[in-house]
């Protein structure tokens, strides 16, 4: 254990209140929380023999860190929600650490299962996301009530402790603590602990290849052009809408959260800028994490799903992302041996194939000469087949990964060999750890070491094809010709074309679809060749080419694999470079010279890996193993970050190479380091040259000083309230203004005392602890019941039954039918069945714009629905509460002269009896539901009498004996009682 972290657990434990912490992000959570627990277990108990530990809000990572720190030391269990209340009653008299659910915990308080006295200490290790409303602070209060127990609260989201007004100050006052201790990582103590013995650390800058240069440029563009739009709504701050801030998954929080009160004002355009960046934002971290056939893929997938309603696909740079995504995988090449490329205008150009020279440096020539060119870039006549040349262009990053572990094993080797006779240093080497962002980056990353990356390129791409032969084979069937193109532009691959001669031209998007759909159904007889034939596998180190005609029916495909040379680096070697109109775009201004296409050139590394590897097991805990060239590898385990696992004390690694940067990650290092001071530990930084990788690590760095910033001005100015005693008050009914009571009280009674106010009791349904009306309800004052009902979620009175609805549950139970069921079995058992459908405070109190209200009912309609609701349900009342205190409110008003609900009775409501019909019960076998349902059909009766023919007769034997005075005294009428009774007196029609 660290210093720093005894500091913070001496500092917490000064304070009988508690107090929250916040650390920076990655720093020890988990060992802070665990050694605060064992000092409140061994800590001498009260008079009454101590009590037990509750830990609140832990993930089921941090869980299993705090009892594996745990283990041996104390008894430390995890509740589960559904445990039986009995063995839930035992663990709390067994004085250990709990993790609980608070649906269960405070259900267990307000019925005094779990009494305050037993409670030791609360803990929260998610305080961020502690509000007045929330669990932990209803948990908290029925814990402080009666009892002082110390509230020890932490948060590891510095970030999230800023947003909002006062955040933290209001966090504290709902948990009770009046003591905020701050722990960044520049704090003194934590920096001398992390910087005494820090480990070596290697910043790698793995340069980005053009097209991804280019795709970053674009979409950064793409990205500044939906924010200038956003801007001019004027309804976001404008600090908040900048670049920089669109990195972040937070930048969609803030933009909501400002939005959402107007959000039913938002034209189309704004509600679809605001999906467009999060979207834009997704290919930025994808262009960095993914290869390019599932980048590909990925963009193919947004151009059908989003490509009618986005905004940020009709921006000007937007067409650059999808032209240099598909040069990264493929480029199409004219069988005539030009190349096919557009310009900035969407003009197809044509280029000369690129000529290997031996004697000087192979270049692009310009375009042919304009007399002869001019003609021929206006169409493409369909004489001329469209080639697709494969480029599958890997992450720069794999080649640098392979190198690193190459250096790592020549490096162990040489150590090795220098402590033969050393055993204890001979074994200090531990495994390589890679990190990732993402299981599926690990996953990959492991089979480029396995089969080599050229070998993991062509199988992606062959998944491409085939999904593109499945797609071709559905549209095939419902193919449709149309006389003439439809659309003309850039975005949805159409170019326009002059003016044709008998057979007219065809546009580029058309040739070279059918081309990849040659290429698809060639590769798919292949693979059934292999199949049958038992072929091999072609090489690694190879290009294809699929010809086709230019109508989409190619005549003969054919796929060629050709050997290409390494690039020499060498000034006498060869120094093939390819450059596009784009390209010199996108790099300002660059010659075609110097833009360079290696990723479309096998390198000789990737055969020798895939011809050694290919066949072998990939363990971690294998030995240093030797590669087809002769150099070996270490023993390497990856490990994805999205897992949130903390695998540094398990696996103890003597070399991390942090493939994707991520500052939690870096802390964590830092804390394994200091923890194992003796340890040897290097780690490798895979950075992206001047990418967006980059400034989104640094950013979040600056954003995470700048919070710890914001909380320290606020602890100097923050004012929490206290007693005489010192305890924190918190948010209780004793500071709010008592509300008047009685508007007419006569005075001349006991000298204008007030009569002792009866408590208010609400009966809720246990599943309803998961929403927030609860605690406000009873920071009200109002005496909560938690029972399991089988009707209804909230019992007022014994007359009075509420069904509380959110929108979104709302929509879900209208879509499956479960609200009808509902609505009928409280208009069944109870007089005033009532519908709650509450609002978020912070959105708008409305369904829809006025303007989106329909004259006409439809079935997909929400308003048409609660009008139909209301139709077949004409007792139901329907209540609009704005928010949860709104709704607090209206249950007060409501309980104004109605009895008290009977716990008892309320339980047995709609729970089918065993013994049978009980005598004044309310059981569902009590009502003869068919017989109602028939005598609601009969002519004459009505909503309004119908009760009163139950009242009056037992049965329809009965009714139908009844004379036609008696049934207009129960019916109100005597026009309504011979309507039925003629219609039960007429004879029924016999077939003669």
């Amino acid at each position: 254990m660290l210093a720093f972290e005894e500091q913070v657990v001496a500092d917490l434990v000064e304070d009988p209140n508690g107090g929250l912490v916040v650390l920076s992000s990655g720093l020890p959570l988990a060992s802070l929380a665990a050694t605060l627990l064992l000092y409140l277990h061994q800590a001498p108990g009260d008079a009454a023999g101590g009590g037990c530990l509750l830990v609140l809000s832990a993930p089921d990572s941090l869980k299993a860190r705090i009892r594996r720190r745990l283990q041996e030391k104390m008894q430390v269990h995890d509740v589960p929600p559904d445990l039986q209340a009995q063995q839930r009653a035992s663990l709390y008299a067994s004085g250990a650490a709990l993790f609980l659910s608070p649906r269960a915990l405070a259900a267990d308080l307000l019925t005094s299962r779990l009494l305050p006295s037993r409670v030791r200490a609360l803990l929260l290790l998610s305080a961020h996301r502690s509000t007045d409303t929330s669990s932990d602070a209803f948990i908290a209060r029925l814990l402080r009530q009666r009892n002082l127990v110390p509230v020890y609260a932490f948060s590891d989201c510095p970030h999230a402790m800023v947003a909002g007004f006062s955040k933290a100050e209001r966090t504290m006052k709902s948990l009770y603590v009046r003591r905020l201790h701050l722990w960044p990582r520049f704090h003194v103590l934590a920096a001398a602990d992390l910087e005494r013995a820090p480990p070596d650390v290697v910043d790698v800058r793995v340069p980005m290849t053009p097209p991804m240069r280019g795709i970053q440029a674009a979409v950064l563009a793409t990205m500044d052009a939906c924010l200038k739009e956003l801007r001019r709504t004027n309804k976001v701050d404008v600090e908040d809408l900048t670049v920089d801030k669109g990195l972040f998954k937070s930048f969609d929080e803030i933009v909501r959260r400002q939005l959402d009160p107007i959000w039913h004002t938002l034209g189309k355009k704004t509600k679809q800028l605001v999906a467009d960046l999060r979207t834009l934002r997704k290919l930025l971290d994808y262009l960095v994490r993914y290869d390019a056939v599932t980048y590909l893929k990925y963009l193919d997938t947004l151009r059908v799903s989003e490509g009618v309603r986005s905004v940020w696909i009709l921006a000007d740079s937007s067409h650059k992302i999808f032209e240099l995504a598909k040069r990264r995988v493929y480029q199409a090449v004219r069988t005539d041996g030009a190349k096919v490329s557009m310009d900035n205008k969407g003009t197809p150009t044509k280029k000369r194939k690129v000529a290997h020279n031996t004697t000087k440096k192979g270049k692009e020539t310009e375009n042919e000469d304009s007399t002869v060119g001019r003609d021929n870039t206006q169409k493409v006549n369909t004489d001329v087949g469209i080639v697709l040349e494969e480029v599958l262009e890997e992450a720069p990053k794999w080649k640098v990964l392979w190198e690193l572990l190459q250096e790592i094993a020549e490096e162990q080797m040489k150590s090795d060999a220098g402590n033969v006779h050393d055993e204890d240093k001979s074994d200090e080497h531990g495994i390589v750890l890679v990190t990732c962002k993402d299981e599926r980056t690990c996953l990959q990353l492991q089979e480029c070491i396995l089969k080599g990356p050229c070998q993991v390129m062509r199988e992606e791409w062959e998944k491409y094809l085939i999904g593109k032969a499945e797609l071709h084979g559905l549209n095939k069937k419902n193919k449709r010709k149309s006389e003439q193109p439809k659309g003309v532009g850039v975005l949805d691959g159409e170019v326009q074309m002059g003016s044709s001669e008998s057979v007219g031209p065809v546009s580029i998007s058309k040739l070279e679809t059918n081309a990849l759909f040659a290429a698809a159904c060639e590769l798919r007889n292949i693979s059934n060749e292999a199949d049958v034939n038992g072929g091999s596998n072609s090489s690694c180190s190879t290009k294809g080419l699929a010809r086709g005609k230019a109508k989409g029916k190619p005549k003969k495909t054919t796929a060629k694999r050709q050997a290409s040379n390494r690039k020499n680096k060498s000034k006498g070697g060869n120094d093939i470079r390819q450059a596009t109109d784009l390209d010199s775009e996108v790099q300002s201004g660059k010659t075609d010279e110097q833009a360079e296409i290696d990723a479309s050139k096998v390198s000789a590394y990737d055969a020798s890996v895939s011809a050694s590897t290919s066949n072998d097991k990939f363990n971690h805990s294998s030995a240093l193993r030797n590669s087809a060239n002769g150099k070996p590898l270490p023993p390497v385990q990856f490990h994805a970050l999205d897992s949130d696992q903390h695998v540094l004390d398990v696996w103890k690694p003597s070399v991390i190479i942090v493939y994707h940067p991520d500052i939690t990650f870096v802390r964590e290092i830092e804390v394994y380091k200091a923890e194992n001071s003796s340890k040897k530990l290097k780690v490798y930084f895979l950075f992206y040259e001047d990418s967006t990788e980059v400034q989104k690590f640094e950013s979040s760095i600056r954003r995470e000083n700048e919070a710890f910033e914001s909380l320290i001005r606020q602890k100097s100015l923050m004012m929490i309230p206290v007693d005489q005693d010192g305890h924190c008050i918190g948010p209780t009914v004793a500071n709010e203004p008592e509300p008047l009571l009685c508007q007419n009280s006569i005075t001349r009674k006991a000298g204008g005392k007030k009569a002792p106010e009866k408590e208010m009791q609400v009966i809720v349904d246990m599943r309803e602890f998961m929403s927030s009306l609860p605690n406000v309800l009873h920071q009200k004052g109002i005496r909560i019941v938690p029972v399991t009902l089988e009707v209804g979620d909230y019992v007022l009175s014994p007359s009075i039954c509420v069904e509380r609805k959110s929108i979104a549950d709302l929509f879900q139970s209208f879509a499956s039918g479960r609200l009808y069921n509902q609505v009928e079995t409280m208009a069944r058992y109870y007089k005033i069945p009532v519908l709650l459908i509450e609002f978020s405070q912070d959105k708008s109190f409305s369904f829809q714009s006025a303007n989106e209200i329909g004259d006409d009912v439809s079935p997909t309609n929400i308003i048409s629905k609660l009008s139909l609701l209301v139709l077949h349900f004409p007792r139901l009342r329907i209540i609009w509460s704005r928010s949860l205190h709104a709704t607090a409110e209206i249950f007060m008003s409501l309980k104004t002269n109605q009895d008290e609900p009977d716990e008892k009775k309320a339980t047995r409501v709609g729970v089918p009896s065993e013994d049978g019909i009980v005598e004044d019960d309310v059981r569902s076998e009590n009502y003869n539901t068919p017989a109602i349902e028939f005598l609601r059909r009969l002519p004459g009766v009505t909503d309004s009498n119908y009760r009163a023919i139950m009242d009056g007769c037992n049965s329809l034997a009965d009714l139908a004996l009844l004379p036609v005075e008696r049934l207009g005294e129960l019916m109100g009428g005597q026009k309504a009682a011979r309507t039925l009774k003629e219609f039960l007196d007429a004879k029924c029609p016999t077939m003669l």
